[in-house]
């Protein structure tokens, strides 16, 4: 078998995932996509959406499809750092500490509501996702090799949030913005109700596990074999490296942004049964990639504008490599 085979043959395991999963969460496909692109290019993803808009599920759903262990966390003003990665614990018949995990301690992790939790837990997640490692009490414990954080926030209620900073925000590889299902899809979701199916019955969504986290690694090991070549890699340079420039933007993309659209691009290649990167990979994932690691000045905020709007003009002004 050639490497384009072996690349085709990924990229249609992953591909399967998403066709079972897109039965179960109905008019989110490309939300669903970009999960999978986040997942195998080894990144974390943040997810905002309004409640009810199935972040929830679609999580859940891809750790039932993947043999993933899933993990839940509610994001709340007390919530301590020792309630995410787990604290010690003197054991009296021992007569000595023992180290009891947190929920961190999972493959996928739900961070439900994130920007509600204080600055010093933040911290300690931000540890958790830098480098997949906790410490407490001076010792460092590592996580799972298949630890992904998807991360939720609600755009619409702010009172009681702790903004996220810019350091925590740049760790994660995609920011996936969800809008509400289109008619016919929010009709369909009556019927499958109907039928039977429930979002708090993980047993109803009728999914049997599709891939192994072994097999998930060999997958991640695939797309890092993916090509990028030269000319596409100058035109991720290009991209980020715009945003610094661009008059309505106060702070523009870091170099990790750069890595993180190279290592998107593998990933939506692969996806697409692919061993190479094309231009229109990179500017399929240039929105999620960089909307959360720019932000407008306070003139373009007064004047109505967004960041996607600003980022899409942007794309627009930069040619693309032949290819």
């Amino acid at each position: 078998m050639t490497i384009l085979d072996t690349q085709a043959a990924s990229g249609d395991r992953a591909q399967a995932v998403l066709d079972r999963l897109g039965g179960v969460v109905l008019g989110q496909e490309e939300v669903l996509r970009h999960m999978m692109v986040a997942l195998l290019a080894g990144g974390h993803a943040l997810m905002e959406g309004v409640p009810g808009t199935a972040k929830t599920l679609s999580i859940r759903s891809l750790a039932l499809a993947l043999e993933l262990r899933f993990g839940r966390v509610q994001f709340t003003p007390d919530l301590m750092p020792t309630d995410l990665v787990g604290v010690n614990m003197l054991d009296e018949l021992k007569r000595e500490f023992v180290y009891h995990p947190g929920p961190i301690f999972t493959d996928l992790l739900l961070a439900d509501e994130i920007n509600r939790a204080p600055a010093k837990t933040q911290a300690a997640l931000l540890e958790a996702m830098a480098e997949r490692q906790v410490t407490v009490d001076g010792r460092t414990r590592p996580l799972p090799a298949a630890f992904t954080v998807f991360a939720s926030q609600n755009p619409v209620e702010y009172e009681g949030t702790y903004p996220l900073p810019e350091a925590q925000l740049d760790r994660f590889l995609l920011k996936i913005v969800i809008d509400y299902p289109g008619a016919e899809a929010e009709r369909a979701i009556l019927d499958r109700y109907a039928d039977g199916f429930s979002a708090d019955r993980a047993e109803s969504y009728g999914l049997q596990p599709m891939m192994s986290s072994a097999e998930l690694a060999e997958l991640r090991r695939a797309v890092a074999a993916v090509h990028v070549e030269p000319s596409v890699r100058d035109y991720i340079t290009r991209i980020v490296r715009a945003t610094r420039d661009e008059p309505t933007l106060a702070l523009g993309a870091s170099p990790r942004a750069s890595v993180a659209l190279f290592l998107a691009s593998r990933a939506e290649a692969l996806l697409a049964g692919r061993d190479f990167v094309t231009p229109d990979d990179v500017k399929a994932l240039a929105l999620p990639v960089l909307r959360h690691r720019v932000t407008l000045t306070p003139e373009a905020e007064v004047e109505g504008r967004t960041v996607d709007e600003r980022l899409t003009g942007l794309l627009q002004t930069l040619p693309a490599p032949s290819r």
